[in-house]
C-alpha cells in the first residue's frame, strides 16, 4: 500500500559541462535540479508513494523553475516555502578514465534553504501529513540553524509516531576542519531519533568514535553496525560497499541489518555512466521495501539493483520504475526492448 514520504533538505541546481569537458573548455552548461531528498522522493514517487519535499526555494524565477521541476518529478509541493534570493548550485565536470569527476559548490550558505530561520516551517503539519520523513547528513553540514531545524522536525515526527529516516551521508569537504568532532553530537541526536538509518562502518568509526576492530571492511561492518543499532534504538540499518575493478567497472555490495541479522544482496558489477545520486537510489529501494513490508532479502536485492540502474542514467535523479528494477534482478542485463 502506498505511503506518504516527506524529505527535509536543500534543492540544488546542477550545472554540468557537456561532453566530458572541463569547465575551462566549455561555454555552455546543462541545468537540472536535484538534492538528496529530491532524489529519494523522486524514486519513491515512481514506486507509487506520495512525495512531499519540505524545503525553501527563492522567491524569484529561479525558484519558479526549481518548483516546476519538482512537480515534473512527481513531487507534491504543499510544504515548499518561497523566500530569499538564492538556490544552492554545484558544477559537475564528469571524469573519464584516470581523471575523476569534480564537483564545485557555489552559493550553498546563502541559499534560501540554508538561510531559513528557526520556526519557519510548519513541522507539526508536515509530520501529520507523512508516514515517514527522510533527513540527510549533507543538509546537517550546512549550519547550526539547519541542524536545529532538522532536529526539531525529527523530534516532531517521532512524537507523532511516524518513521524517522536518517542518511548519514557525511561529506568531509562540507564539514570542514575538525568535521567529525563537529558532526558527532548532531549525528548522535539524529540517530537517537531515527528508525531507519543509512550508514556503514566508516560512519561508526570516524563520526561516532567507535574503535575500529581488526579485519576487513566487511568484518568491521559486521562488528560495528549491531553496536550502533543497539545503542541508539535503530530498527534497521542499511548501506553499501563499493569497489572499483581494474577495468574501471564498479562493484557494489548492499546490506540491510534488521532484527539482529545481516542480509546481503548478491554483489553487482557494472559499467558507470553517472555515479552521482546512486546512493540515493539505494536508499529509496530500502525505504520502498521497508514501507511496503517486504522481506529483508527482497528489500536489499531491490535496493542494490536500483542503485546499479541509477549508475546508467544521466543526472542525479533515479528514473527507474519498480518493474524495471525487478526485471534487472530477475533477468539481468538484457537486449533492446522492442
Amino acid at each position: 500500500m502506498p505511503n506518504t514520504v516527506a524529505a527535509f533538505g536543500e534543492v540544488m541546481m546542477r550545472l554540468e559541462t557537456p561532453g566530458l569537458r572541463l569547465l575551462s573548455q566549455t561555454d555552455s552548461l546543462q541545468i537540472s535540479y536535484s538534492g538528496s531528498g529530491v532524489n529519494v522522493l523522486s524514486a519513491l514517487s515512481r514506486f507509487g508513494h506520495r512525495a512531499l519535499p519540505v524545503t525553501t526555494l527563492p522567491g524569484n524565477p529561479i525558484g519558479d523553475a526549481a518548483e516546476a521541476n519538482l512537480r515534473k518529478l512527481g513531487l507534491t509541493t504543499d510544504f515548499v516555502r518561497r523566500d530569499g534570493l538564492y538556490l544552492g548550485m554545484y558544477i559537475l565536470e564528469a571524469g573519464f578514465g584516470a581523471r575523476p569527476s569534480r564537483v564545485t559548490y557555489t552559493n550553498r550558505q546563502q541559499s534560501s534553504f540554508n538561510t531559513a530561520a528557526e520556526g519557519a516551517y510548519p513541522f507539526a503539519e508536515a509530520a501529520a501529513s507523512a508516514d515517514a520523513v527522510h533527513f540527510c547528513g549533507i543538509s546537517m553540514a550546512m549550519n547550526d540553524t539547519v541542524r536545529r531545524n532538522a532536529a526539531a522536525f525529527a523530534e516532531e515526527v517521532r512524537a507523532q509516531g511516524k518513521t524517522v529516516i536518517f542518511d548519514c551521508n557525511y561529506r568531509p569537504a562540507l564539514w570542514g576542519e575538525d568535521g567529525y568532532a563537529k558532526a558527532r553530537p548532531w549525528y548522535e541526536k539524529m540517530l537517537a531519533l531515527a528508525d531507519i538509518v543509512l550508514m556503514n562502518e566508516n560512519d561508526a568509526i570516524h563520526i561516532l568514535g567507535l574503535p575500529a576492530p581488526e579485519g576487513s571492511r566487511l568484518e568491521q561492518l559486521e562488528a560495528l553496525i549491531p553496536i550502533v543499532t543497539e545503542r541508539y534504538g535503530i530498527s534497521a540499518a542499511a548501506g553499501t560497499h563499493r569497489s572499483i575493478e581494474p577495468d574501471g567497472k564498479h562493484s557494489l555490495l548492499g546490506y540491510l541489518y534488521k532484527e539482529r541479522e545481516f542480509h546481503f544482496a548478491d554483489p553487482l558489477t557494472f559499467t558507470v555512466y553517472d555515479r552521482i545520486g546512486a546512493g540515493d537510489a539505494y536508499a529509496s529501494g530500502i525505504l520502498h521495501g521497508e514501507l511496503s513490508g517486504w522481506t529483508p532479502e527482497r528489500t536489499v536485492a531491490f535496493a542494490a539493483a536500483a542503485s546499479m540502474l541509477a549508475h546508467t542514467i544521466a543526472g542525479d535523479t533515479p528514473f527507474s520504475s519498480e518493474a524495471q528494477i525487478l526485471r534487472a534482478i530477475n533477468e539481468g542485463v538484457g537486449d533492446v526492448e522492442r
